[in-house]
């Protein structure tokens, strides 16, 4: 049944099939194969509905919905313009400043492809203007938006916690100190690159300009301020923080900002159902084929077959994440995380490690998964948005990818840099 499951799955997504498809067609032959045809496919479609109906899943739709706001109001841009105002005379501060930029507006969209979007847009010109090369200003880009996927609100993180189980407002937290660290690497190796091809600094703003740009930037730091702040002070459940974000994204874009119509209010909204429906349709199904799995024992057997039960802690968080980082090379991310972790939890559960760790180090494997050839949904994200060709986005990522594992392997023999902020934040 196994491989008649996986084989149809494989098949499917070779004839260019959306992953949805795949999904709901090896949960159907699970579902006739071990209930004996067609008649309880009822259960099947419980499966579905009831992978959709915990109310922490309302956070999603929320938080693409503020972040589409944003993307096309102003907010994006005062803080693109705030990060610049401080970092861009430096040498590589152009490049420092897209990197800052992806982390702030991570802070507020949770998603590394309205990341991609929002950031890259306008500074990959201004990058190439200032000297840096394409493949560059692409690699730079495409993976800086990987803390997207890690600074709170991220969209993963929920998929994660609704899956297993785990506190999303404690998962927020723990992705905090992951995020810094890679936006630290990435100035780094920014700065080394501009020294090394020469590539000319901006001019230095004055300290009224920086004044100006904080006090334009003051509102759409609000953001931060609501989803970390409303969690981590008690007064929000993350639920409650995305319902909020949406109320402010209006209020500033609308009223403050007065850069969106009701009639492009209508249009943003109408993408973000759009995307919700495709977002909803790939967790009811991956519920779905998730029972199936289980129900057929296929994690045991898979587990076994490669001795994990004999493995320690830092055995069973290697396995993870090569398997979560090989997954999303190939398929989307809240797909990986759907098959895979209720295929693992029984091992996290039995070595003894902490969900919360573990939903950090699962987070930014597919965020780093996302960003690497050979199908990483970001890197084709990069070339609809750029309309560059594909070896010309892949190109300059490896040293990027190379700094990423760098974190992940850091997170697993030092936990401390996601756990630090939970347990301050959470007494624990």
């Amino acid at each position: 049944m196994s491989l008649a499951i996986f084989g149809t799955m494989i098949v499917l997504l070779l004839l260019g099939f959306p992953m949805m498809i795949p999904l709901i067609a090896g949960s159907l032959i699970g579902f006739v194969a071990l209930f004996g045809g067609v008649s309880q496919l009822d259960t099947m479609v419980q499966q579905i509905l009831g992978g959709i109906r915990p109310a922490s899943l309302i956070a999603v739709p929320m938080f693409i919905f503020a972040a589409d706001i944003m993307t096309r109001g102003q907010s994006a841009n005062r803080l693109i313009d705030l990060v610049m105002a401080f970092v861009g005379h430096l040498k590589g501060g152009l490049a420092v400043s897209t990197a800052a930029a992806c982390t702030l507006f991570g802070a507020v969209s949770g998603s590394t492809q309205a990341t991609v979007v929002a950031v890259g847009g306008p500074l990959r010109p201004r990058m190439l203007k200032a000297g840096y090369k394409d493949s560059f200003a692409l690699a730079l880009i495409v993976n800086a938006s990987d803390i997207a996927f890690l600074i709170p609100p991220s969209i993963g993180m929920i998929i994660y916690g609704v899956v297993s189980g785990t506190s999303i407002s404690e998962l927020f937290i723990a992705g905090i100190g992951p995020g810094l660290l890679i936006l630290v690497l990435f100035s780094i190796y920014s700065y080394f690159y501009a020294v090394r091809h020469n590539v000319p600094t901006e001019p230095k703003t004055s300290w009224s300009e920086r004044g100006r740009a904080i006090r334009r930037a003051l509102w759409p730091l609000g953001f931060p301020l609501i989803i970390v702040g409303g969690i981590y002070g008690g007064i929000f459940s993350p639920t409650e923080a995305a319902a909020a974000c949406v109320l402010y994204a209006l209020i500033l874009e609308m009223g403050v900002f007065r850069e969106m119509s009701v009639k492009q209010l209508y249009a943003t909204a109408k993408s973000t159902g759009l995307i919700t429906a495709v977002v909803f349709i790939l967790v009811g199904a991956g519920a779905a084929f998730s029972y199936v799995i289980s129900f057929a024992q296929i994690p045991q057997q898979v587990l076994g077959s490669i001795g994990i039960d004999e493995m320690g802690q830092y055995g069973v968080l290697f396995t993870i994440s090569i398997a979560f980082f090989v997954g999303c090379m190939f398929v989307d991310p809240i797909v990986v995380i759907l098959i895979l972790v209720p295929i693992f939890a029984p091992v996290v559960e039995s070595v003894g490690l902490d969900p919360v760790l573990v939903g950090t180090i699962i987070t930014l494997q597919v965020a780093i998964g996302s960003a690497t050839p050979p199908f990483g949904c970001d890197i084709f994200t990069a070339i609809a948005v750029f309309k560059r060709p594909y070896a010309e986005v892949v190109k300059g990522t490896p040293p990027f990818i190379f700094m990423l594992l760098t974190v992940a392997v850091m997170l697993i023999f030092f936990p401390q840099i996601a756990l630090f902020l939970r347990d301050l934040a959470f007494g624990k």
